[in-house]
């Protein structure tokens, strides 16, 4: 992390209001030709702990060294952080990402659960830009607080280290905000920023993606960082039943699974494979993602019967009573991440897929697009 520390602090100066009445009032004492000394305010006393932001600095020192690469230019500690691409790429494009991780902050916190928000906030931005084929390369957080907790500041961090180190990117660099009177005791914001890069003929564009092409969905670890605000609302309604068993499982741990991190095996699978497209599912579900990198003049055809809703979306579903086209729009149903594949390529990509451990299914194809909506589940 780079400790760069902000403030922003505004006092509403006094105003004496003259009456409009005249009010007789007493001989005022000569003024003293010294005036008293203010009382002395340290930063400390406005609500910034810089002695609190160094020993957060200094406890996620080992974590976020674990995520280096041999590409990562100093250590941590300076104004700006240095990544060396030369050795790597004959003509890189950079691609960029960033994102939150919604509504979901607000359960971890109710929860006092920090340790994998972090990994939520990284899986939200390298699965976005893996999308395009491209290889995470560095990450930078941004955590603002009104009041700095180490502990907690320490479990979000070490989070992020984690995510970033199963996702083989760099956390090289970031920023710790105290900002007193932004947020209420005990909240915090987090932001995320990820660069990667791919070899320009390497690109995915959606330009490859033909009528027929068939849609493989990788399965989620949940519901990921999307649709919380409902999920909350819903949990809430129905009285936080926090140790409800969904088949083995307790539903507050299902609603907390960390964000699946798909970079590793995908980087691998596109080693090996002339995949045509890729789709992330975050917010707008499987209505509105996987289109996303599907060409003017063809649509989707996703068959219902394929994708069987797990058990916490189950839960979340009968539990809200949630229509289906809902569901589809706001959550990821049970697939994380979707491949477009050429018919005769899907046998030889599942058996990647199995091999890496990803589970998946066929869950639809491309097909011509007609009048009205491109997409259609049913």
């Amino acid at each position: 992390m780079v400790p760069q520390w902000r403030l922003d602090v505004h006092s509403k100066a006094s105003r004496l209001v003259k009456s409009p009445l005249h009010i007789p009032r007493p001989p005022r004492p000569p003024v003293s030709s010294t005036p008293p000394s203010p009382t002395t305010i340290t930063y400390r006393d406005a609500g910034v702990d810089i002695d609190a932001g160094n020993e957060v600095v200094e406890r996620i020192k080992p974590l976020v060294k674990r995520s280096f690469r041999p590409e990562v230019m100093g250590g941590l500690g300076g104004f700006g952080a240095l990544f060396d691409l030369s050795g790597k790429y004959k003509e890189p494009v950079l691609v960029s990402g960033t994102d939150g991780v919604g509504t979901k902050l607000k359960l971890a916190q109710q929860l006092n659960r920090h340790d994998t928000i972090g990994i939520d906030l990284v899986g939200m931005c390298v699965n976005d830009v893996l999308v395009q084929g491209a290889e995470p390369l560095f990450f930078l957080d941004y955590f603002a607080t009104g009041k700095l907790d180490v502990d907690t500041t320490v479990a979000v961090v070490g989070g992020i280290a984690k995510g970033c180190e199963m996702s083989g990117c760099a956390l090289i660099g970031g920023e710790t905000a105290e900002m007193p009177d932004m947020y209420p005791p005990g909240e915090y914001d987090l932001a995320g920023f990820c660069v990667a890069a791919v070899e320009k003929s390497k690109l995915l564009d959606g330009a490859k993606v033909r009528q027929g092409d068939v849609l493989l969905g990788i399965a989620s670890s949940g519901p990921h960082s999307n649709g919380y605000s409902l999920v909350r609302r819903i949990y809430d309604r129905a009285g936080r039943p926090a140790d409800l068993d969904l088949g083995g499982v307790k539903l507050i741990d299902a609603l907390m699974a960390p964000t699946a991190l798909y970079v590793k095996p995908i980087l691998e699978l596109l080693g090996k494979h002339d995949l045509h497209a890729m789709a992330h599912i975050t917010g707008g579900g499987l209505t509105e993602n996987i289109i996303r990198v599907i060409p003017d003049g063809l649509g989707l055809q996703i068959e219902a019967s394929s994708i069987v809703l797990p058990p916490v979306f189950d839960w979340l579903q009968r539990e809200g009573a949630v229509p289906n086209d809902d569901m589809w729009r706001t959550f990821n149903c049970g697939v994380g991440f979707v491949l477009v594949v050429a018919p005769g390529d899907v046998a030889a990509v599942s058996a990647d897929l199995d091999r890496l451990g990803l589970s998946h299914r066929q869950i639809g194809e491309v097909v011509k697009a007609g009048d009205g909506e491109r997409v259609h589940i049913g």
